[in-house]
């Protein structure tokens, strides 16, 4: 009987996972995933909806924004307010800059705990040229804090564009290098094929969605399933696997990469079409005032103080709202009671259904299967 965890040796997150092997053979595991547990949908609630946004950035640090639009369109529901065209387009293009930071620190990292260090760096390098994107974005690399109830933090920084274009050009590069070293490579194949599978009915069974799901064949993709921004006005396709093991999950993830640039790049033109037009919504009751306005006009500096000390009314009722995470559906439901704080939120994270059936992937395989299993998983 042997523990992994709940430190972080090679474990995305902190969880404890025991064992029963008999040599190197998985004949019984239990997957304690309650160190994860950081009481965050209790700590939205203690504050005002708009501080509740800084605690969603802590959800995934590796793909903040798409946390962030999550919680936002959930209370814009309940707000009934429409986000001006060109701030949809912004944010759409923004949500897949995240989902690409997110999947190369997920493959790279798969490579990284496999021995494979010069993939890893590839990976990492790409990432990072995303990172700097994101940065000029938003101001934040990682907890970036960058969508807003009614819009998105800012207008997007002169140059940003352009920058985008040259990184997109190294990013390609990096990974038909990264594609041309793993894929090619013997080892890795072996350590990835035919592992951690789970038969399409047992992934539906517990509520698996994302990569997971599509790599056993089923194209459920809530930017398709359920459009929300602009998906429905952008060509991308959604990859599918076949059998379901970590080397289609890691494949349907390398192609998912590509689509994404190819919807980032889809954006680019409306968004440069669209200059000049509104990103927020134009009601300073819920979406505060800008800054050079708070500083020289009496009525917005007395919005944005209420704004702040009060948090905005959001009507009584309860909403639902789900985006299409690189992990799987993330979504919120949340429960206005009328007041400045949300009476309740509650977060569907795909995480906690996607480790639910790692058991059942892993026992009567062997003690090697589990990192790559759990990298796959990805439990961030």
């Amino acid at each position: 009987l042997i523990s992994m965890g709940p430190s972080h040796p090679a474990t995305h997150g902190t969880v404890k996972i025991m064992h029963e092997i008999d040599g190197e053979q998985i004949v019984e595991m239990d997957v304690q995933i309650g160190y994860l547990h950081r009481g965050f949908e209790k700590e939205c609630e203690s504050g005002t909806w708009y501080q509740a946004i800084p605690y969603t950035d802590r959800l995934n640090y590796n793909s903040a924004i798409l946390a962030n639009l999550a919680f936002c369109m959930s209370v814009e529901k309940l707000l009934a307010c429409e986000i001006p065209r060109r701030g949809q387009w912004v944010r759409t293009l923004a949500s897949e800059l995240s989902r690409m930071g997110d999947h190369l620190t997920r493959l790279g990292a798969a490579c990284l705990e496999l021995g494979a260090m010069t993939p890893f760096l590839y990976g990492i390098e790409a990432r990072e040229l995303v990172w700097d994107l994101q940065e000029m974005l938003c101001g934040a690399r990682v907890t970036s804090n960058y969508v807003r109830i009614g819009g998105v933090q800012r207008e997007i920084t002169p140059g940003f564009l352009e920058r985008l274009s040259s990184s997109f050009v190294r990013i390609e590069e990096l990974l038909r290098d990264f594609d041309r070293v793993v894929t090619s490579n013997r080892i890795f194949v072996d350590r990835f094929r035919n592992t951690g599978m789970l038969p399409l009915s047992k992934l539906i069974d517990y509520g698996v969605t994302g990569p997971l799901l599509r790599a056993a064949g089923v194209p459920l993709d809530l930017r398709k399933a359920e459009p929300y921004l602009v998906y429905e006005e952008i060509d991308f396709d959604v990859p599918v696997g076949t059998t379901g093991d970590n080397y289609d999950r890691f494949l349907v993830c390398q192609e998912e990469l590509v689509q994404s640039m190819r919807i980032v790049r889809q954006c680019v033109p409306v968004i440069e079409k669209t200059a000049g037009e509104p990103l927020n919504v134009a009601d300073p009751r819920i979406r505060w005032p800008a800054k050079e306005r708070v500083f020289g006009r009496m009525e917005e500096l007395i919005q944005q103080f209420k704004g702040v000390t009060e948090g905005i009314r959001v009507p009584a009722g309860e909403a639902y709202a789900a985006i299409e995470s690189p992990n799987g559906e993330l979504g919120f439901y949340i429960v206005s009671d009328g007041t400045g704080k949300p009476y309740k939120v509650r977060c569907r994270p795909p995480s906690f259904a996607n480790v639910a059936p790692m058991r059942h992937m892993l026992v009567g395989g062997m003690l090697a299967d589990i990192v790559p299993t759990f990298d796959m998983i990805n439990m961030i």
